[in-house]
């Protein structure tokens, strides 16, 4: 389907009583928060789909869903290297819609679901934007780095397969001379 909704002023309640779906493409560039943290050129897109839906809640009403999935690979600093590293970014979520912040906050502990407020004027793309954020890696590092900077096997023997001199062993000298 094409994309004739307002991504960033959806009425998700309508969207949700539709039972609609959409998906679509978006440029890394165009989201400015993701953007910040890649690194070089970035060229990659964020491939994205919504669906809503309306399931009867606890109180027996009708409750709004909206089940978001989007993937992306970006190209982020390798911890080990410093080198960029390209990343695969990968979500599916479901959220439901409360009325208000007090009960998001309310049944935000039993709930196994995220939860948001209601509003005719949501932003989709800022969810998008917000749920990749927080699947990136906290420290992004590549398999293998093949750099002077990344640690080499003469550095794994150094560091704890080969024999390490005991850092209390000078101690020891000066105790034998002292007697």
């Amino acid at each position: 389907m094409k994309n004739e909704f307002n991504l960033h002023h959806l009425d998700v309640k309508a969207f949700a009583k539709g039972q609609m779906h959409i998906e679509g493409e978006i440029p890394v560039v165009q989201l400015a928060r993701l953007h910040e943290d890649c690194v070089g050129d970035v060229t990659g897109h964020v491939s994205w789909a919504a669906q809503g839906a309306l399931a009867p809640g606890q109180d027996g009403k009708d409750a709004v869903w909206l089940h978001l999935e989007a993937s992306a690979q970006v190209p982020l600093t390798c911890q080990r290297c410093l080198n960029p590293v390209l990343t695969d970014l990968d979500i599916a979520q479901d959220f439901r819609f409360v009325a208000d912040e007090a009960t998001a906050l309310a049944e935000d502990d039993e709930s196994q679901e995220d939860l948001l407020v209601l509003s005719p004027d949501f932003d989709l793309l800022a969810l998008i934007e917000d749920e990749l954020l927080m699947a990136l890696p906290l420290v992004p590092m590549h398999e293998a780095c093949l750099s002077e900077h990344a640690p080499t096997s003469e550095d794994d023997a150094a560091a704890g397969l080969g024999e390490k001199p005991n850092p209390f062993a000078v101690l020891a000298t000066l105790k034998t001379r002292k007697q």
